[in-house]
Parts: structure tokens; sequence; C-alpha cells
């Protein structure tokens, strides 16, 4: 949420940011709304004044006749200033509501384009691996090997549903658990296990409510969420809460499932793994200071890369244009990870800036050690790493010409040692118990 003050100083400004994301907020209503406010709060307080100039005039007042007549004016003038509050309520819900749909303002640095066309390539790293064999797409090497199992999951969940089976489960479980080491013995995070079914105000606290309910599962009956993201409960962890400026920063990683209504296009889409209404995410997430917060976007990209550079996967940073960062982040990078068999370049990481604008959303504020009043701390997170497709570019990245997978070495330790993934065994029946 932006600061209404900000909004009602210089609307220009916050107009003109916004027009380069390409989209519209309702500026001139919550301006005309604020100044509405405005006024009946200052009608409220005249009239407050004078049912206290009032009140004390009763009390003066010895003549019956007169008493009752003032008596009987305070009660008008009570009315008054109820039926103004009442006004000032339905102005202040409205307000809020209008506040809700206002996005983020890019910082100045970010390219202004319309959408993801706009986006910049800042850097690449790595070399891309040169075959002496044409390298197949995951979904082939993944069937061939019967480590994912597509028909299955369709049956069991409907299109766009698979199942890991043997070691395409087990690398993904162990990718999961040692990008959890990284993060929390290299990098300084503390882990949290956070709810997957959140409260709506979860949601309208990271920025996803009211904008994106048509992209959110939801539990109707509970009127609970299924979460998109791990940022959406971590990020309300400290939801309403001072802090000491202390704790500053706080860093938490989490695993989770991620639960997303997309649209999902046609072609290159529909094979495999890439895109999905369910898939399994590591998160990073920061809380720092205001005046660390650039400093702070820095690191994190650093540490979704060194993910990156310790699987040995080529990969690229891209700068997201004013069109593309969505509607919460004020800067956002990602990181996309080159997949040879499918030939193309998979976002595995989205590194976003949020300033105050989820915490004012959810009321996260930090005490600051040299006293006065407190501030909204600012927010960070991104992929460390998004799970299917940093699972694609492995398993095309380390394919062998004889259809196995070879097992990136960071990661052979949480796998026992193994060093290839090959065939799996058939289905069978289960093994009968001596």
């Amino acid at each position: 949420m932006l600061d209404l003050r900000v909004i009602r100083e210089d609307p220009e400004r916050v107009k003109a940011a916004i027009a380069t994301t390409y989209t519209e907020a309702p500026i001139d209503e919550i301006l005309a709304l604020d100044e509405r406010r405005r006024t009946l709060l200052t009608e409220v307080e005249a009239l407050k004044a004078e049912l206290n100039r009032g009140s004390k005039e009763v009390g003066r007042t010895s003549e019956p006749a007169d008493r009752e007549t003032l008596i009987e004016q305070m009660r008008e003038l009570g009315d008054r200033i109820a039926i103004r509050d009442d006004e000032v309520q339905g102005v202040d819900a409205r307000l809020q509501v209008l506040m809700l749909h206002v996005p983020n303002m890019p910082l100045p640095h970010v390219p202004i384009a319309p959408d993801e066309s706009g986006n910049v390539v800042t850097a690449e790293f790595g070399a891309k691996r040169e075959f002496d064999f044409a390298p197949r797409p995951h979904w082939e090497l993944a069937e061939q090997l019967g480590i994912i199992d597509f028909e299955r999951g369709v049956k069991v969940a409907g299109s766009r549903n698979y199942v890991l089976r043997g070691d395409g489960a087990r690398l993904q479980r162990a990718l999961i658990t040692w990008m959890l080491d990284l993060h929390t013995r290299q990098h300084g995070y503390q882990e949290v296990y956070p709810p997957y079914l959140v409260l709506e105000e979860t949601l309208v606290g990271t920025g996803n409510l009211p904008k994106f309910a048509d992209s959110l599962f939801r539990d109707a009956e509970e009127d609970k969420w299924l979460i998109p993201t791990a940022e959406v409960p971590v990020t309300n962890l400290y939801r309403d809460e001072i802090l000491d400026e202390a704790l500053l920063p706080i860093y938490h990683v989490a695993y989770t499932p991620c639960f997303r209504r997309e649209q999902i296009s046609a072609g290159r889409d529909v094979r495999g793994i890439k895109r999905g209404y369910q898939f399994d995410k590591v998160e990073m997430v920061k809380f720092v200071h205001p005046g660390r917060s650039e400093e702070e976007h820095a690191r994190l990209l650093a540490e979704a890369s060194a993910t990156l550079q310790s699987l040995e996967l080529p990969y690229r940073e891209v700068q997201l244009c004013t069109g593309d960062l969505g509607f919460s982040a004020a800067d956002k990078i990602d990181l996309e990870a080159w997949a040879p068999g499918s030939a193309e370049w998979l976002e595995v990481s989205s590194c976003g800036r949020f300033e105050d604008f989820q915490t004012r959303r959810a009321n996260i504020r930090f005490r600051p050690k040299e006293g006065g009043r407190p501030r909204f701390v600012h927010t960070l997170n991104g992929s460390g790493l998004a799970l299917p497709r940093t699972m694609i570019a492995i398993m095309e990245q380390y394919q062998q010409e004889n259809g196995t997978i070879e097992v990136p070495l960071v990661i052979r330790p949480y796998l026992g040692g193994q060093a290839t993934i090959g065939k799996q065994p058939p289905i069978g029946p289960a093994p009968t118990q001596s």
C-alpha cells in the first residue's frame, strides 16, 4: 500500500509512476474521498467543541426550562455528531478498499515498457554445455527413465498434473533439503515451516488480495486460501507487530508447495512440468531497515545466484521492466536457467524489492533505536529456488547420450552418494511380507 500522504501531496508524480506500469489506479477518487474525509473530520471536531461548550453551559444553567432547552440542543448535536461519525467510517472503509487497488511505484532505474518484451538481460553466467548428441527435452528423458508419470498424474488430478516417481521424487526431495541447508548454514536464514492454508487478511498483507483473487484457490466453507508462495505466510508472521530495530534484518527461508490458478497457454507450456497448478519452491524472505533495502536486494540476488552456481547451471539475470513487475514490487530481477533440451531460458528465481508496500498493508513496523515514532520495515523475497524448473534445467543439462542423468556433485551426498539416475524398475505388485 502506498502512503496516502504521498498521494495527497504529489498526486501527479504518483499518477506518472503508475502509468509506467501500464495499469490504472483510482487516484482521483482516492483524493476526492480523502478531501471529503478531512472535511467531515473538521465538521465533527467543530460539533464536538460546540457540544463541549453546551455541556458546560447546561451545568451553569439553573432555570429548568432553559436547562431543558439546552439539553435538547445537546441531544441534537450528539445525533449530528453520530451521523458524521458514521459518514467518516463509511469514507474510511471505501478509502481503504481503493488504496488496496493501487500498485506499488517502480523505482526510477526500472526500464519502462508495457510487458516482458521490455525486460533487459543484464548478465549471463556459465557456459552452455556443448553436446555431441542432440539433447532431449525433459519430458522425453523423464518418461523413458520412468521418473515422471504424466498419465497417472492426469488420472488422479486432471490436466497439468504429474507424479514424480522413484529417483525423480528423491531428486526433488534432495534438492529441497540441500537448498534449505545452503540458505540456513551459509546465508544466515532461519528456516520456518508455515501453514499452507491462510486467512484472507494474510493475502491482503502481501498484495495478492483483492487484486488477484481469480488466480487463487479458496476453501469457501472455511474462508481460507491455499498459498501461491511461501512469501505470503512468512511475510505475515510479523503482521500488526512493532519490532525492535536490533532484530533487523530478519531472514527466513521456507519450503512449501505453491498453488496457483494460472492461465496456461497452448504450445510449449503444455509439455512437461514447466507450468502447473501445483509446484514446490524454497523461498527466502527478508525484513530489513529501510536504509539497507538496496543493499539487501543485491545480497538476495547473490544468494539465489549462489544456488545456481553450486548446481553448475548456466543462468542469466533479467531486469524486469515496469509492465512486468507485478502489483507489489518496486524492483525485481529474475534469474533464468538454461534448459538445453527445451532450448529455452526458464525463470527459477524472482528477487523482488517491495520497500514498505507490503508492510503498510500488514502493519509491520520497527521501533528506531534512537527513539521516535515506529517506522515501516522494508521487505524483500526471492526463490532459492523454484523446483520444477530447476529440475528441468538439471535433467536437460546433465543428460547423457545413453538417456541417463548425471546427478550434480553437490546433491550426491543427499542421495547417498548416487551419481547417476537410470531407468527405474517397472511398477509391479507390492513385495510380500515375510
